[in-house]
């Protein structure tokens, strides 16, 4: 399908633009570089735009526009897998929506052993916030500091621990 005024990215990333306000779309080739590899260097593609929602009604919004402009989205959290999930293609038509601005803990249910976050957590935020607790939570990756809890549970992250607790399926 040919974009048209009402398809394709920029009339996604017009109405996007309405609901994220400024600073939520990024377009700026050298805004783009770094979202467009991935952290070693063996999977590359080009956005025409990287959107930052901030909340669940954003990420709605987003979805919802994307969807009217026939617009492909690839979630992009810390970006720092090895598989190339979070990739765009060359074509420059696949929108990222980084989740870096849904960071936010939740809830830490004591009793239940239970933490609820937002997708774009650190795992060592995550770690952080367990530990106040006196809680472990036990995923524990070289990519802790800046790999999101979202692409964790996307790739069923192993890590340092993995044999003791399992894969990131067994925290979920």
């Amino acid at each position: 399908m040919r974009p048209t005024a009402t398809t394709g990215p920029s009339a996604a990333l017009a109405r996007i633009d309405a609901v994220l306000g400024p600073g939520g779309v990024l377009r700026a080739p050298e805004d783009l570089a770094g979202f467009g590899r991935d952290v070693i260097g063996l999977y590359r593609g080009r956005p025409p735009a990287v959107v930052r929602p901030k909340t669940a009604e954003q990420v709605a919004a987003v979805v919802r526009a994307c969807r009217a402009a026939g617009v492909a989205m690839v979630p992009q959290g810390g970006n720092t897998g090895f598989c190339g999930g979070a990739m765009p293609d060359d074509s420059g038509t696949q929108v990222i929506v980084a989740l870096a601005g849904l960071n936010r803990v939740r809830d830490i249910d004591l009793a239940n052993g239970a933490i609820t976050v937002e997708a774009g957590c650190t795992l060592a935020q995550i770690q952080a916030a367990a530990a106040a607790h006196d809680r472990l939570f036990p995923v524990s990756h070289g990519g802790e500091g800046s790999s999101q809890i979202g692409g964790n549970i996307a790739t069923n992250a192993g890590g340092n621990a993995v044999l003791r607790h399992g894969n990131m399926r067994e925290q979920v």
